[in-house]
This record gives structure tokens, sequence and C-alpha cells, in this order.
């Protein structure tokens, strides 16, 4: 295709995934309320560590800072409903400079990419209420925690989508292996950079300075960057056995 060809492709895929993000942010709107219930659930656990009374509420400061924080959670439901339809856009925009038999790899690629970033996003809430807790304890005794919904809200979905794009890591290292941009040999040679980048990542996406946490952040990454060396050598294994049988 021509460059307008693709940009109009672009464009088109573009309003597809808008549409569909668009309309999990009307279903994320509608259930605010429960969505809320389970995002202040670790600020609630650090309230009753600190005071009585237990009230776990969070304050707002200016009129429109509710509605505000409403718009940010339902869009980012949004985001996470519309995931199979963006991976997919992606997948159909890329998919044309595959081979043949590399494009019946698109239902693993947007059933793994949604699977591995909600398993971001559910490895997030295993180190928040930790990670919350010790950032509100670094002040000591005397300073107790009554944040505003605005800041809570927007640390723990910011917290949310970098662990779950975190998480993406082997979906992008095995589609540059399949398109032939990565090879094992050249991963297995990176592995040492790599685990320095794995740790500098780890130490910006994890909430807290503790070494627990990141360690935490950085095994699953780790992983990650291994099982993608294992199927960068697969993939090239079945390019030299196609190539030799077309031989």
């Amino acid at each position: 295709m021509t460059l307008l060809e693709h940009l109009d492709e672009l464009r088109g895929r573009l309003v597809r995934v808008s549409l569909a993000v668009v309309l999990g942010t009307v279903v994320g709107y509608a259930v605010f309320p429960q969505l809320l219930s389970v995002l202040i659930d670790p600020y609630c656990g650090v309230v009753e560590r600190v005071n009585e009374s237990g009230d776990c509420t969070l304050i707002i400061l200016r009129p429109l800072e509710a509605f505000s924080v409403r718009i940010k959670v339902a869009l980012l439901a949004g985001t996470f409903l519309g995931g199979p339809v963006i991976f997919w856009q992606l997948w159909r925009f890329i998919s044309p400079g595959l081979t043949t038999s590399e494009r019946r790899y698109a239902a693993p690629f947007v059933f793994l990419s949604q699977g591995l970033f909600a398993l971001g996003i559910g490895f997030a809430w295993f180190v928040l209420p930790n990670a919350l807790g010790v950032l509100t304890s670094l002040g000591g005794p005397q300073i107790v925690p009554n944040l505003t919904a605005q800041e809570y809200i927007s640390f723990i979905l910011t917290t949310s989508m970098a662990f779950g794009l975190v998480f993406l890591l082997p979906v992008v290292l095995t589609f540059l292996s399949l398109v032939g941009v990565l090879t094992a040999a050249a991963m297995r040679n990176a592995r040492p950079y790599a685990i320095v980048g794995i740790a500098i990542v780890a130490a910006l996406v994890t909430p807290t300075t503790d070494p627990v946490t990141m360690l935490l952040m950085m095994a699953p990454m780790t992983v990650f960057y291994e099982v993608s060396i294992g199927f960068a050598w697969w993939f090239e294994r079945r390019r030299a056995k196609r190539a030799a049988a077309e031989a």
C-alpha cells in the first residue's frame, strides 16, 4: 500500500480502538461505586492500622475533583475492557508484514496480551497494600494518612497501569523475534544488559524504595525475558525447518 493508504488504514483502526475504549469507559462510569470500593481497599487497610475509627473515606479539595476521579477510573476500566480490541487492531495493522504461517498467531497474541496485562494489574494489587503501608509510615507516628481522592486514585491507577504495561514485555520481545528483529542468540548475549535494564525499570515502576518490592518486580520480568528467548529459539527452528523443506 502507499503511504496514504497506510495512514487511512491506521485511522480506521484508531477509530475502532477509540469506540471500544469509549464503550468500556461508559461501563466503567456506570459501575464506578463498585470499582471505587475495590480501589480504596488498600487505603482502608492502612487507615485501620493507624486509626482506631477505621474511617477510610477520601477527601476532595475542589468541586470538580470527584468528577475527575470518576472519569479517570472509568477511562482505565475502558482501556482494560477494550484491551482485546486494541490488541486485535494492533495485530491486524502489523500482520501484513508477516508470512501466512506467522499470521496464525493472532489469537495467541491477543489472548496473551490481555492476559499478561491483567496479570500485571493483579500483581500490582499484590504489592500495593504493603507499599502503601510503607510509604505512609515513613513520616513517623505523628503523620497519619488523610489522602485526597485525586492523589490516591492517581497513585493507584498509575501504578497499576505501569505494572500492566511492564508485564507485556514477553509479548513485545516475542513479536520482535517473530518478525526477525531479535534472535535468541542476540537476547542471550544481551542478558547481562537486559537484567540491568530490568532492575532500572523495576526501581522506577515499584512505588517504594525497599529491595523486597523491587525484587518481586524483577523476578517475573526476568522470567519473561528467559521465556522470550525460548520462543525466539523455537521460531528460528521452525523457520530453518521450513527453509530446508522448501530447498
